[in-house]
């Protein structure tokens, strides 16, 4: 390698190469998992809240088996195809029966509740595997998901996760070079998943959730995770929506993407083509992104 790598905002340069192969050579048989774990442990690489960056890792790993860079082990199980999607368990005696009114006569009846414990993560999953037209996938890196209810009912989901590592249209907005983007990625949170279930029919409910939910996000994101957040993104299909919600809840519409997926690096990847939605979560999120001495 005639010069340094920066992969998942490390650099890799000879010495690192030099370590990885003799970790693969001397303890490779015990496991790809494995390895992103003791790896981890010799470089101390944690994320904000102090957890191992182990999914991170992982991927840091393939991308140098991808350059020809190392050979990893074979896998111990057999990696899940693309497009894999989990299955979720299909939910029973849930109230379908319509929601109707405007917002100002439901407005107090409901309550945003972050999701926590294994039963409501349950409902969240199934009600994102059921009626969300991407359906559920198992996401990777860190996680908010909120629940909604009106009463005891639940009416829509919202999930919040990891900013897309490079996105033309949103750098430009932002102003930031390769490596302030590199370093500060970690204060943009991407909105994945926003479901309000059909048979709810509120006007101007979707962008007052919205709302709500963007006020509680860095607080809590910053609880779990040990991490300060400063702008929103998130992505439209085209095709399918108009983004009106989005725009009246005062996000700004940047551009679009080319149609690859959003960490898809090496260009496999065709789909739908997208709208770019950003909202500044303080008013001052470009002098931190673009923060010099980085």
């Amino acid at each position: 390698m005639t010069r340094e790598l920066i992969l998942r905002r490390r650099r890799i340069g000879g010495a690192e190469l030099d370590l990885i192969r003799g970790l693969i050579v001397a303890e490779g048989p015990q496991g790809r998992s494995h390895l992103s774990n003791r790896l981890c442990q010799i470089w101390d690489w944690r994320q904000a809240n102090g957890r191992f960056r182990q999914i991170a890792c992982r991927d840091l790993l393939r991308q140098l088996e991808a350059r020809g860079l190392i050979q990893l082990p074979p896998p111990l199980a057999a990696a899940r195809r693309p497009g894999y999607r989990n299955r979720v368990r299909t939910l029973a005696g849930l109230d379908s029966s319509p929601v109707r009114g405007s917002l100002a006569s439901l407005r107090d009846q409901l309550n945003l509740v972050r999701v926590q414990g294994a039963e409501s993560l349950q409902l969240f999953n199934g009600l994102i595997g059921t009626y969300h037209y991407l359906g559920y996938q198992q996401p990777t890196g860190a996680q908010l998901k909120y629940l909604v209810y009106a009463q005891p009912r639940p009416i829509a989901c919202l999930s919040w996760g990891p900013a897309a590592f490079k996105l033309a249209a949103r750098d430009r907005f932002i102003g930031w070079s390769v490596s302030q983007r590199q370093a500060r990625l970690p204060w943009v949170v991407n909105q994945d998943r926003f479901l309000i279930l059909p048979w709810v029919q509120v006007p101007r409910l979707a962008s007052w959730l919205l709302s709500q939910c963007l006020r509680r996000v860095p607080t809590d994101w910053q609880e779990v995770y040990r991490q300060e957040v400063v702008l929103a993104e998130t992505f439209i299909e085209a095709e399918r929506f108009a983004g009106s919600s989005y725009a009246a809840a005062n996000w700004l519409c940047v551009g679009r993407t080319q149609g690859r997926g959003r960490n898809d690096r090496l260009h496999r990847v065709r789909g739908p083509r997208k709208t770019i939605w950003l909202y500044p979560l303080r008013e001052d999120f470009r002098q931190v992104l673009c923060a010099p001495g980085l």
